[in-house]
């Protein structure tokens, strides 16, 4: 009797970070697709609560969306994204990964509005951050 080759556990959380909130998405081994978990505020415990939400997922990895602008050079929000991921370096040990996040946000907005359902921001933050990881593993062929 043959053995089929176990698949690779895939626990990520993904981020869509904003200045005032960030959007976070999930991926759990054995489903197909990131799905929006929740947007959190931006406050002075959003580091810790990052690192709480990746143990109770059980995360491997956070997969961090970061904007270019459409020549893909950096942009002032490139930058405050890669200073937001050197912070939460200290607060977890996982590893963080960026992912070009190439108009996330308005590609969430128009999945949104297609559904016809009244949506806020924070469920555009959330969409958006699953759209993030969604890229990221289709680009990593996972």
């Amino acid at each position: 009797m043959a053995v089929k080759a176990s698949m690779p556990t895939l626990n990520y959380l993904a981020l869509d970070v904003g200045h005032v909130r960030v959007g976070v998405a999930h991926l759990i081994s054995g489903t197909t697709l990131p799905k929006p978990l929740t947007t959190l505020r931006m406050s002075d415990v959003i580091f810790d609560q990052i690192a709480e939400l990746a143990t109770k997922e059980r995360a491997e990895a956070i997969i961090i969306g970061l904007p270019r602008n459409l020549d893909s050079n950096e942009t002032d929000q490139t930058r405050y994204v890669m200073n937001f991921t050197e912070t939460l370096r200290t607060a977890t040990t996982l590893p963080l990964h960026f992912q070009d996040e190439a108009l996330s946000s308005v590609k969430a907005q128009d999945i949104l509005k297609s559904a016809g359902k009244a949506y806020n921001k924070e469920d555009i933050d959330a969409l958006a951050a699953s759209l993030i990881l969604e890229d990221y593993i289709i680009e990593k062929n996972l």
